[in-house]
This record gives C-alpha cells, structure tokens and sequence, in this order.
C-alpha cells in the first residue's frame, strides 16, 4: 500500500469515529446549559480541538504504519483507546452518567499515556505528536469532575 493511502486510511479512521460519535451525541449535547468549573472553553472549541487531536492520532498511526512499526500490540492499544474515547461522548452526553464518564475518561488518559509510551518506543515523533491528546484528555478530566461537581 503507498504510503499516501496509509496515512489516508490513518487519519480517516479516527475522524470518522469522532464524526459518528458526534453525530450520535449531537441531540443530546447539553454542554452550555451546564454549570461549567473556570477554565472551562466555549462549546465552539471541542469539535476543532478533537479534529486536530484525530488528525495527529491518524498520522502518528501512519507513521508506525508505514514504517512496518505497527504489532498487535501497538493496534490493541491504539483501537482500545479510540473505543474508550467513543464510548466517553455516549456516557457524558447521551446517558448523563457524569460520574461514571469521568472515571471512564480516566481510563482513557492512561490508556493514552500507555499509547503514547509505546508510539514513542517505535517512532519518537509518532510519540510525541500525541502529547497534545494527553494533555487535553487530562484537561477534559478535570472539566468532566468539575462538571459533575457542579451539576450533582
């Protein structure tokens, strides 16, 4: 496979499980009616910054993917975390199970911190463009607490 269609592919995946998601949750989307703890950013902000996070996870995988990096284990860790981060939206939004969405958000940070680990053990740039995700998962931490906090 070229390696245009490898990164295609990449990048492709985790923004249609992002779009998906967001389609699914969009009817229940209850965000700016909630109490918010500070820091918390406009609701505009969320679907540009998890675009951008997507796009760096496609061509992280790509870039393992094209190199011959990626093992089984690389692809469980890598599509573990991207179900978790799905399944997040349907128990934030859909199913307002706040408390059980943060403790379900913190096993996504340490499944992405995991990813990130071993990204960076195959490929250092493949690790490092996935800080960013790990920083805004565990920002989304504290805005996932918070908001429960708030609104209980």
């Amino acid at each position: 496979m070229s390696k245009f269609k490898i990164y295609f592919k990449s990048i492709l995946i985790p923004l249609l499980v992002g779009a998906i998601i967001g389609f699914i949750t969009s009817g229940s989307m209850d965000y700016n009616t909630l109490e918010k703890p500070p820091l918390s950013p406009p609701g505009v902000l969320f679907p540009i910054v998890w675009t951008i996070l997507y796009t760096l996870m496609g061509i992280s995988y790509g870039i393992l993917k094209s190199n011959s990096l990626v093992d089984s284990n690389i692809n469980s860790i890598y599509y573990l975390q991207l179900f978790v981060n799905a399944l997040w939206s349907i128990f934030f939004f859909t199913l307002k199970w706040r408390f059980f969405a943060f403790l379900w958000i913190l096993l996504l940070l340490a499944l992405v911190i995991t990813m990130t680990i071993k990204f960076y053990n195959k490929n250092k740039i493949a690790g490092l463009l996935q800080i960013p995700y790990i920083l805004w998962v565990a920002f989304a931490s504290y805005l996932n607490l918070g908001t429960f906090l708030l609104n209980n």
